[in-house]
């Protein structure tokens, strides 16, 4: 039979965090695949865990991931640690995963501490829907794009930055997303853990004399789909109400139909629309 990969979530700071269930079966399975093997070993020694480790990593992801699913395929039972938080969530596990799945080896996770999810519930904005970010891309087009696509996005945003890049990452933020409500979180779960509710340029501005220490997440305000819409009428009233029609009657929808997507647009009634159209052609 074939072995099955858990997935083991880690503390994020609080050693306490540590589940039973992930230390029960950190004890049991045959092999621990961690990001990094010495700092991993620290926290195994707390729990008196002795199980044989191996590195699995950003830079050995795909050749490591092969060795270890041909190694599930023989029945060995491997746990997968990452050095803190939810393996899968912003590290290499996701590759280890879909090979795993691929090779129809079962896998399962065994939830616990994760940074995105903790400074979430702390920002006091809206957790009904959000989009995780992680870490920006460092490819300076590739973030740029990541940024952009953000500028509209409506749900909470989470970001995760490390102190030395973080009074760049504000400013970049602020300059393409505009000014929001933010709440910055540092050293979460941890003695030190702060959850500061403020605004990108009031944390530019303390940041100026101050040096960030910390990893930090930040959760950012969605953009109000009501000042999408506005955004969006203000384009459009930019041009003519014939045009807006041409532009849906070039698509191959019929005349009334167009009418009530241009009255939807342009937030005013489908008989407003009509009139208009109306009036130009007399005029004609």
């Amino acid at each position: 039979m074939a072995g099955k990969l858990y997935l083991c979530a880690t503390p994020i700071g609080n050693l306490e965090d540590m589940t039973s269930r992930v230390i029960r079966t950190l004890k049991e399975v045959d092999l621990i695949a961690a990001e990094d093997t010495r700092n991993s070993i620290k926290l195994l020694n707390h729990f008196e865990i002795h199980t044989p480790m191996t590195s699995y990593h950003e830079y050995n992801k795909y050749e490591k991931g092969r060795e270890l699913v041909e190694k599930l395929l023989a029945g060995t039972n491997i746990a997968l640690i990452t050095d803190a938080g939810t393996p899968g969530i912003s590290d290499p596990g996701e590759e280890l995963v879909r090979m795993a799945g691929e090779a129809g080896v079962e896998v399962t996770s065994l939830p616990g501490a994760c940074a995105c999810v903790t400074a979430l519930t702390l920002s006091g904005l809206s957790t009904r829907r959000f989009a995780f970010e992680a870490f920006l891309p460092p490819d300076k087009k590739e973030r740029q794009q990541v940024l952009e696509e953000l500028r509209d996005e409506t749900r909470t945003i989470i970001l995760y930055e490390a102190p030395h890049r973080l009074k760049k990452t504000l400013k970049e933020l602020l300059e393409v997303l505009g000014n929001r409500r933010m709440t910055l979180c540092r050293e979460l779960t941890k003695k030190h853990e702060t959850a500061w509710q403020t605004t990108l340029s009031d944390a530019i501005t303390r940041y100026e004399t101050e040096e960030p220490k910390g990893e930090c997440v930040l959760v950012l305000e969605g953009r109000s789909r009501r000042e999408l819409e506005e955004k969006a009428r203000a384009a459009f009233d930019e041009i003519p109400i014939e045009e807006h029609m041409k532009q849906y009657e070039k698509q191959g929808i019929a005349r009334k139909e167009a009418m009530k997507l241009v009255a939807k647009d342009r937030g005013i009634s489908k008989r407003e629309v009509y009139r208009y159209l109306l009036e130009r052609e007399t005029e004609v």
